[in-house]
């Protein structure tokens, strides 16, 4: 699962909550590192609502090139304007709510692009509900409480998430539990449902990223 996140194309992400940090810490955990910054851009009720994403390239590897809009169709214009760009590593957007501008066709307009130029695209839907989309993967995700602090118990570990794949092209839909290893950059998926295949898979695909 963790190869799926990174894939290049569109995909669909939904806050648990609209205003739940996690789903972003996620996402900032699938970008791709050392290949060209990555273009952020958000509608005006976005930023406002839930914040504007942080993240320094010297803590991370990954440049962030951040735009504020005031419409969900110029978050959309400019998403497809940077999927044109062979500079950038991938291109983010988030809309709130379901606006006009966000039909089936939109979503497949940016799936097109980021298919045509291999580049991975993210939408951030908050307060957004699952309806059409070209996107080929569709996720859910909720913060979880980190992982146990290897040398102190009274420091966070690990950052985690429940992360929930709702509907895909390429992949079987399931629910995991996800920690992140910040100096391998490597996602690790565990079932959380007792199924011990979704949890082989999890292992199997978080050893893949890692090498």
């Amino acid at each position: 699962m963790a190869d799926l996140c990174r894939r290049n194309g569109l995909s669909d992400l939904f806050p648990e909550t609209v205003c739940d940090a996690g789903a972003v810490g996620f996402l900032l955990a699938t970008l791709p590192r050392g290949q060209g910054p990555v273009l952020w851009v958000q509608d005006r009720v976005s930023a406002r609502e839930a914040g504007v994403p942080y993240l320094t390239e010297m803590q991370s590897g990954v440049p962030l090139l951040r735009v504020q809009v005031g419409r969900a169709a110029d978050v959309l214009q400019a998403m497809e304007d940077g999927l044109g760009c062979g500079a950038l590593a991938a291109v983010v957007g988030e809309i709130w709510g379901d606006p006009p501008a966000l039909s089936f066709t939109a979503t497949k307009r940016l799936a097109l692009r980021a298919d045509s130029n291999a580049l991975p695209c993210w939408l951030v839907r908050r307060a957004g509900a699952p309806n059409l989309s070209a996107a080929r993967n569709r996720w859910r995700v909720t913060s979880a409480p980190s992982a146990a602090h290897p040398d102190d118990a009274k420091a966070p570990g690990a950052p985690r998430w429940h992360v929930g794949l709702f509907r895909s092209r390429q992949a079987k839909p399931g629910d995991w539990m996800v920690s992140y290893d910040r100096a391998a950059h490597c996602l690790d998926f565990s079932a959380t449902s007792g199924d011990g295949a979704l949890a082989e898979m999890g292992r199997a695909a978080g050893e893949r990223a890692a090498g």
